[in-house]
């Protein structure tokens, strides 16, 4: 009881915050960049609010429970993502005047088609993000409240949809600002406290069971044999896949100049690095206190479940209530601003012509936020980190390679976007899907299908920029690189 109610303050605080910014989204720019005039400080707590999602709070321990302390390279990459994003995209991106991906690569490349491309690989990303997020609030209200999982999932999405269908993206900063806040409290504190009254039981020997998988520094995903292959692939995905994640990019254009938006970059770095300072705490604790998850494949409930049962009574009672509290912020600030990106995508960058309005928008995140709640019902079996994961190599092997060669190469064509994005979706979801229809030999057929970034990634740049080489860019393409590099710029949006 003590966790729903906590969950159920959380949920009406938000709506509260997200009804806040009716009043301002009124246009487009209003709508999907909050006219850009979102501040420094707010803009790197939202980045950090909404990229903290359910693979962190809940996936993140879970892992490390399963595989042992070489999950902790995830933690690493969704972290050193960002010095990619303040090193290659986060200012020339501002500088582009872009709202969306899509409408980087209409702007790079003048082409309508590879608009539309970018915005159906955008729908797949988001949608495979979603899902785990409304995933985790299906089980974690079940863990406190014993409800059916699909009410926590329904929930979810109509939390979400109704903050961002007030205020757009400044009601989602607002939002998403104040669960990092919540989500850095909820769980830091319960962590530090169970370190203190649990930790003289945790011995050595509690370690015994399974000794090889806590004395690797690598990570050998399903006992694969090859963990040097699988580590760099997941830190291939994971850090190239933050400079390519369409909701991600979408941040950085609300800043109001280029070097705004790198200073934002350098400050999620600091508030990502001191949070993920906490899930491995859970991941660690849980091995000694419910090892039995690993064998049950409950292994994404041990942040939940695992102060109750290392300090049972009524401490452990309120710890768990402020850990479910914590994790349901991650799923509805992550959620926001996947679903606000999903809308764009939808109304925006599927249009002919680019332009559309807040009644068109708004109706995109209703049916955006159905879609997800829909295919997020059959989805209780499937590991968080496993579709994160699939969203970051997708983003990794199309966005990344786009909006690399797009801002620092002057020489990429419509036909060498075309087919390097084709090449790296397809490559992409195949191997996803591949991994789980195809009951493959453990070794690095497993790890290439499952965490297949470190083939797909270097495919997609290499056919983009080979197919590119094949033909002439535009003769307005020198100017519009120059652009993105021109510090005067920065305060001139082509929007």
């Amino acid at each position: 009881m003590t966790g729903l109610l906590a969950i159920g303050l959380l949920l009406g605080v938000s709506m509260l915050i997200g009804v806040y910014g009716v009043r301002a989204a009124r246009s487009t720019p209003d709508f999907l960049v909050a006219s850009r005039e979102i501040k420094p400080g707010w803009n790197a707590l939202a980045i950090a609010g909404e990229y903290v999602s359910a693979a962190s709070v809940l996936g993140l321990a879970g892992l490390m429970l399963k595989h042992g302390i070489g999950t902790l390279w995830y933690a690493v990459g969704f972290t050193a993502g960002y010095v990619a994003v303040a090193a290659l995209v986060a200012g020339p991106m501002r500088r582009s005047g872009a709202y969306t991906v899509p409408d980087f690569a209409d702007y790079r490349l003048g082409s309508q088609t590879i608009r539309k491309l970018c915005a159906v690989i955008l729908l797949v990303i988001m949608w495979l993000y979603l899902i785990p997020q409304f995933k985790g609030a299906g089980v974690v209200l079940h863990l406190v409240s014993g409800t059916p999982y699909w009410v926590g999932v329904v929930l979810a999405g109509l939390v979400v949809s109704v903050s961002i269908l007030a205020g757009g993206m400044r009601s989602a900063t607002y939002v998403q600002g104040f669960h990092y806040l919540v989500k850095l409290v909820f769980i830091a504190v319960p962590a530090l406290v169970l370190l203190a009254t649990a930790g003289s039981e945790v011995r050595a020997e509690a370690f015994h069971v399974d000794l090889t998988a806590w004395s690797r520094p690598l990570l050998d995903l399903d006992n694969s044999g090859q963990p040097l292959l699988a580590t760099w692939s997941v830190l291939i995905a994971t850090t190239l896949g933050a400079a390519g994640l369409p909701h991600v990019i979408m941040r950085f254009t609300t800043t109001q100049s280029a070097r705004a938006a790198r200073r934002v970059a350098v400050w999620v770095i600091v508030l990502l690095g001191l949070f993920y300072l906490f899930p491995a705490v859970y991941g660690l604790l849980g091995r000694v206190f419910t090892p039995e998850l690993a064998t049950t494949g409950d292994t994404d409930t041990v942040t939940v479940v695992l102060p109750a049962v290392a300090l049972p009574g009524t401490w452990g009672a309120v710890l768990t209530a402020l850990v479910a509290a914590g994790a349901f912020a991650a799923f509805l600030s992550t959620s926001s601003g996947l679903l606000l990106a999903l809308a764009g995508g939808l109304s925006h960058d599927l249009s002919r012509t680019g332009a559309t309005d807040v009644r068109r928008l708004r109706l995109a995140v209703a049916a955006g936020a159905l879609v997800a709640v829909l295919l997020s019902l059959p989805a209780a079996a499937v590991d968080i980190n496993v579709l994160v994961g699939w969203a970051f190599a997708v983003a990794a092997s199309t966005f990344c390679p786009l909006l690399v060669l797009g801002i620092w190469w002057r020489g990429l064509t419509v036909a060498g976007a075309a087919a390097g994005l084709a090449a790296g979706v397809c490559a992409s979801t195949g191997a996803a899907l591949a991994s789980v229809a195809v009951d493959a030999p453990h070794g690095w057929l497993t790890v290439l299908l499952a965490q297949p970034a470190a083939w797909t990634v270097p495919l997609a740049f290499t056919v983009m920029y080979g197919v590119s080489r094949l033909g002439t860019p535009p003769e307005w393409a020198e100017r519009a690189v120059l652009r993105l590099h021109t510090p005067d710029a920065a305060d001139r949006p082509l929007r």
